[in-house]
């Protein structure tokens, strides 16, 4: 038996929409900028790609603990989360947004829900 074209599309649709559902891990604004800092390091540390906040990279700017602190967590989220298990909490420094915090030439990684 086959499906009626109408309902291939809205299957489709059901699943383009589910789909496009992401999130990312981002550092919370109202941290102090130490424990920015520290979660940077620690991403850093722990196997996320920083490469694009270091100088010249493309999320360098803008030029800011939390801008980077960002950038690092969500990377390290985004290659963790599937396999390990991993929270974005880094000690109530980083929440998950369902805003995409890309802009410019500075893209960030996101998994769908």
């Amino acid at each position: 038996m086959m499906a009626s074209p109408a309902f291939l599309l809205l299957l489709l649709l059901a699943v383009s929409i589910r789909g496009s559902e992401a999130e990312w891990c981002v550092c919370r604004s109202d941290a102090n900028e130490t424990a920015l800092q520290e979660t940077l390091d620690y991403a850093c540390g722990q196997g996320a790609d920083c490469a694009p906040v270091a100088t010249g990279g493309s999320c360098h700017s803008p030029d800011s603990v939390v801008a980077h602190c960002s950038y690092a967590v969500n990377s390290y989220y985004q290659r963790s989360s599937q396999t390990k298990g991993a929270t974005c909490d880094f000690g109530g420094t980083a929440t998950l947004s369902s805003a995409d915090p890309s802009s410019g030439t500075c893209k960030y990684p996101a998994t769908a829900r």
